[in-house]
């Protein structure tokens, strides 16, 4: 049909339509909202199992699926009050809970423990310094658990094998020290052009293609810095839209009336490839999402809740487990729930979850991944000191924006007795 046939065609629909729609007003006035299509979920209340050893967990503050859907955790146990781990006491008030979990754990598909090791904060082991607060954890395609963290004096990242046996530490801790102050407290200088340290690294990814390791540089640093996975050494870095951090820009307001600011602000919390080759970087209290090449060539952007303060909004993201990663979960820490993004056009499809400590809600919301089968995993850092796995129920329509905490179904409810 030719454009000119189309247009007429058009015109005698105008006419068509106009003659229906008194009669039809009332129906359209009481229909349901149009809706799209997005992936749903249901909150699995009995995962994970009960840990064992009387054991609990304190901020978990970082999350992967690997390969095998082990699901890895890494949580600080230091994060425990005295009477949240009273088993660890010289003098326990309890003689039945609970202790400190060790803080790098994994989880089978059941729930179950099957990996469970790590060391204190701060600990000096041969060859490695564990992070005074640990902070992220990835497996990567040879079997390798990397680890990040964000105190003061943590310019370095970890490697070991699943079972906990030291590989390898890329960067020096301590390396941002810049002495004592007045008080006798250590201070710390930024270097966002340092070739061989970090600062305070929030998440790292691997790129298994190229063998590389991308760093979201982090808590003190503003950029992203990309390594040779084996060697460790520096191939790259960039700040926002791709410049070349500067550590001594001036950061104007926050606000969603406000210009965006043209270097991170931080923290960079990810910075996660695709299988198209294209980096996604949370920069967190700008509430955005930033888009590169993987050579760090600036594709595009796009903000979240872009009024909120606080910690901000895009905190970490997972891709979909379909082949072409069709949509982004991304992790919102400070409102409290899930985004479903559409990975292509970034916008935001609808959400779930709100806040609270029941199953289905969170407390300061932190990371998030997929498994094989597209089920959801999310951890909370703060007091929130929670792993929760969403099951994956496929596709159905989302009449309202926020789907709310994903509960299952309810059973129907026995008759009442005659």
């Amino acid at each position: 049909m030719n454009r000119r046939r189309k247009l007429i065609l058009g015109a005698s629909l105008v006419v068509l339509v106009g003659a229906l729609w008194l009669g039809q007003a009332f129906v359209q006035s009481t229909g349901a909202a149009q809706s799209v299509e997005v992936p749903q979920f249901q909150v699995d209340p009995f995962w994970p199992q009960p840990l064992p050893n009387q054991w609990v967990l304190g901020s978990t503050i970082g999350l992967w699926v690997d390969d095998e859907d082990l699901i890895w955790i890494v949580h600080r146990p230091e994060t425990l009050a005295d009477n949240e781990a009273s088993l660890d006491m010289e003098e326990p008030s309890s003689q039945e809970c609970c202790r400190r979990a060790p803080p790098v754990m994994a989880f089978d598909r059941d729930g179950n423990v099957v990996h469970a090791w790590g060391y204190e904060a701060g600990y000096d082991g041969e060859g490695f310094t564990w992070p005074t607060s640990n902070h992220g954890i990835v497996v990567d395609h040879l079997g390798y658990v990397w680890i990040g963290g964000n105190g003061g004096g943590d310019s370095h990242v970890l490697k070991f094998t699943k079972e906990g046996e030291f590989v390898a530490q890329y960067g020096e801790a301590e390396a941002r020290s810049a002495g004592a102050d007045s008080t006798g407290q250590p201070t710390y200088e930024r270097n966002s052009s340092d070739p061989t340290s970090f600062g305070r690294v929030a998440k790292i990814f691997i790129d298994e293609e190229a063998n590389e390791a991308y760093l979201a540089d982090g808590y003190f640093n503003r950029r992203v810095a990309v390594l040779d996975a084996e060697t460790g050494e520096m191939n790259r870095f960039w700040g926002a839209y791709g410049n070349a951090p500067d550590d001594d820009y001036e950061f104007g307001p926050r606000g969603a009336d406000q210009p965006p600011a043209e270097q991170f602000r931080g923290p960079v919390h990810c910075a996660d490839v695709s299988v198209d080759r294209l980096v996604y970087v949370c920069d967190r209290q700008s509430n955005r999402l930033q888009v590169f090449q993987t050579d760090g060539t600036f594709v595009e952007e796009a903000f979240y809740a872009p009024e909120t303060l606080g910690e901000g909004s895009t905190w970490d993201i997972a891709f979909s487990r379909d082949p072409d990663q069709q949509y982004i979960f991304l992790a919102d820490g400070r409102n409290q729930r899930v985004r479903i993004l559409d990975r292509e056009s970034l916008e935001e499809l609808g959400t779930f979850g709100r806040g609270g400590r029941y199953p289905g809600h969170w407390f300061s919301l932190h990371s998030i991944a997929t498994d094989s089968d597209g089920n959801v995993y999310t951890t909370e850092t703060y007091q929130g000191k929670r792993l929760q796995k969403f099951v994956n129920m496929g596709m159905g329509a989302a009449t309202e924006h926020d789907l709310g905490a994903p509960y299952p179904t309810a059973a129907p409810a026995a008759a009442p007795a005659q």
